[in-house]
């Protein structure tokens, strides 16, 4: 039984996340029907990370084994006429080993939260940015990010909700910069808690508008109470752009950089 590796871009907007749910729809149920329905069968794919509701993708990762060789161009050709008109494509396939998972063989995962600062709101890009009218201070919002590098208990950055065993994780990456109205935030981490890079960004915007400093940044950090976190950034500015395996080590994310 040959498995497949995928690599799926969407846009997170009209789902309830990528996890199949009984009663709302999401990119993995679109994704698992569109290739039933060329392979004649069921299938089951399995993620690379499961974002939540409103959450896009430029490189998802996802794996799933099939009951025949198919060529790797059919099998994405195939599904993206399948899932017309959903928003959800796949861009790449690949034929890989058996011990290949999308999920525990990552060695890294790379995200961009993008905030459109300035005081007019978005007219075209509304479900893929945070707009955040007043001023903010990028360079004072990158070095507050800096203090959250390295391993750390994140229990002030983790939804009440989070299933993970522990909340220490390695963070390796948390960028900001400016491009004109539009600041960009880059993070990468083997993992992330549920909402944390969201409870990040929200507590830099508050670096950023000067309502804390960096010290206090780093104070919330250290004091592992979610009460004292910022502002969940909203989903919709949050894509995951880019999954890294041992075999290929910071390619996915290259194009993403500013």
């Amino acid at each position: 039984m040959p498995r497949y590796k995928l690599v799926v871009e969407y846009d997170g907007t009209a789902f309830a996340g990528w996890q199949r749910q009984a009663t709302h729809r999401s990119v993995q149920q679109a994704l698992e029907e569109a290739i039933a329905r060329f392979v004649s069968a069921p299938v089951r794919v399995h993620c690379a990370g499961r974002t939540d509701a409103g959450v896009h993708a430029t490189h998802q990762v996802v794996h799933l084994d099939l009951d025949r060789d198919w060529r790797t161009d059919t099998v994405r050709d195939a599904a993206n006429a399948h899932l017309r008109p959903e928003p959800v494509a796949v861009v790449a396939a690949e034929v890989v080993g058996p011990d290949f998972d999308a999920r525990h063989s990552a060695v890294k995962r790379h995200y961009r939260y993008r905030i459109l600062n300035r005081r007019s709101p978005p007219a075209l890009d509304r479900a893929q940015l945070w707009h955040v009218p007043w001023a903010l201070d990028t360079a004072l919002m990158h070095e507050a990010a800096q203090g959250l590098l390295g391993r750390h208990d994140f229990s002030a950055f983790r939804a009440a909700e989070c299933q993970a065993n522990s909340p220490w994780r390695t963070l390796d990456r948390l960028d900001v910069a400016r491009s004109g109205d539009e600041i960009v935030v880059l993070t990468a981490a083997r993992s992330f808690l549920h909402h944390q890079v969201r409870g990040m960004v929200g507590t830099l915007m508050l670096a950023g508008g000067r309502r804390l400093t960096p010290a206090g940044v780093r104070a919330v950090l250290d004091s592992r109470d979610r009460a004292r976190c910022g502002p969940l950034a909203p989903s919709a500015g949050l894509t995951l752009v880019g999954v890294d395996y041992p075999d290929q080590p910071e390619v996915a994310r290259a194009s993403q950089d500013p």
